[in-house]
Parts: structure tokens; C-alpha cells; sequence
């Protein structure tokens, strides 16, 4: 049966290496997410090994070079908020992602890779450098308040520890979905009334400044 060097992430955020025997890389990962582990790199171990502390050294070190390091630093604050609609769209692909298989620091990857908005890109770009650290995936996010709520992040940590984080995250999508249609039917609903009240001011202006002097005079 193949073997596959791993790099993961226990329920504390501190990294872990090792080797499972697996038919294959997703039942690989599937056994390491039900022992509590949250792989970030799985990779199959060459036929030829005489050492296996040497090939997941191999692994591990490949799974940081998946990525440029970012800036050192965290950053609190960001600049301006992302869109929701935005937002929503990357929480979907990332949920789509991570359920086919792909461990989460190669899903952000490649997100980042083909992200348009340049402040979410700089956000993956910093969230997926925290948990190449050895942060994990939902306190990577809390330091990013202005992109990702108190909502989304408890959310996540929810499906971290269950060990059903592409299962939320599509939850999550649904959510900030059927959210930005209420707000736009909120938004047209209040769209007449303030074209009516508009129109209503212009008129009583125009009688007031043209139509009513010249009954006076």
C-alpha cells in the first residue's frame, strides 16, 4: 500500500510530521482529519527510501516552499473591508477545494494566485502565511477582523474542531448569500420611496421659487 509523508496541524495549531500507509492522497487525508490532524501537505513517499525521518523532512520542507514567505509581522487592521459578494465567492471556491481533497495551505495558494481584489489577495496572502507558521486556519483569520467577522472566524473554529471545515465554509457561503438578497431587497424597497420624496421636494420647490412669486407680485 503507498505511504505519504504529511505535514498537519493538531487541535492546538502546532505542526506535526509523519507517514500514513493509504490507498490514496484523499484517503490519506481522510484518516489524517479523523485522528484530529488538519493536513496542510500530503505528499506519496518515493518507492526507494532508506530513510524515513529523511523523507519527511523532504515533505515538510516542500510544504513551505509551496509559497513565498510573506512580510514578517501581523497585521490587525486592514485598509477597507472586502465586499461581501467578493467574500462569498472565495468562501465557496475554498470550500470546494478543501472537500475535493486539497490540503487548506495549497487551496489558499492557489485562491491568492487568482484572487482580482487586491486587498483579499493581500488577506490570503497573509492568512495562509500564519498557518504555514503553525497558526491555526481560524485564528489566522481573526487577525483580520475588517475581512473576516466574529461570525465567520467562530464559524470556522467550529469546523476545525469537528473536523468539518469545507462543510461549514459551505454553510457559510449559503449564508453570506441568501444575506446579500435580503439586503438588496431592502435596498430596492427603499429605492421608490426615496424617487418619490425626491420628486416631491423638487416640485415643492419649484412652486415655491417660480409659481408662488408671481401670485404675490
Amino acid at each position: 500500500m503507498p505511504r505519504f509523508n504529511y505535514v498537519a496541524l493538531d487541535t492546538r495549531g502546532q505542526e506535526a510530521t509523519g507517514m500514513v500507509e493509504a490507498p490514496s492522497s484523499n484517503a490519506a487525508i481522510t484518516q489524517l482529519r479523523q485522528a484530529g490532524y488538519f493536513p496542510t501537505s500530503v505528499i506519496e513517499e518515493a518507492i526507494v527510501s532508506t530513510d524515513g525521518q529523511e523523507a519527511r523532512q523532504r515533505a515538510a520542507k516542500m510544504a513551505r516552499m509551496t509559497k513565498p514567505r510573506a512580510k514578517k509581522g501581523l497585521v490587525l487592521f486592514e485598509r477597507k473591508k472586502v465586499k461581501s459578494k467578493i467574500l462569498m465567492i472565495f468562501t465557496r471556491q475554498l470550500a470546494t477545494l478543501i472537500d475535493s481533497g486539497l490540503p487548506l495551505l495549497r487551496s489558499l495558494n492557489v485562491l491568492e494566485k487568482q484572487e482580482r481584489d487586491k486587498v483579499l489577495k493581500n488577506t490570503i496572502n497573509k492568512v495562509a502565511d500564519s498557518v504555514q507558521s503553525g497558526s491555526t486556519f481560524s485564528d489566522a483569520l481573526a487577525l483580520h477582523p475588517r475581512v473576516f467577522n466574529d461570525l465567520y472566524v467562530n464559524m470556522v473554529k467550529a469546523g476545525e474542531v469537528g473536523g468539518v471545515l469545507e462543510l461549514v465554509l459551505t454553510r457559510l457561503s449559503e449564508f453570506q448569500e441568501k444575506a446579500a438578497k435580503i439586503k438588496n431587497k431592502i435596498i430596492s424597497a427603499m429605492v421608490y420611496p426615496i424617487i418619490v420624496m425626491t420628486m416631491a421636494v423638487g416640485i415643492l420647490c419649484f412652486l415655491l421659487v417660480f409659481i408662488v412669486p408671481k401670485f404675490e407680485s
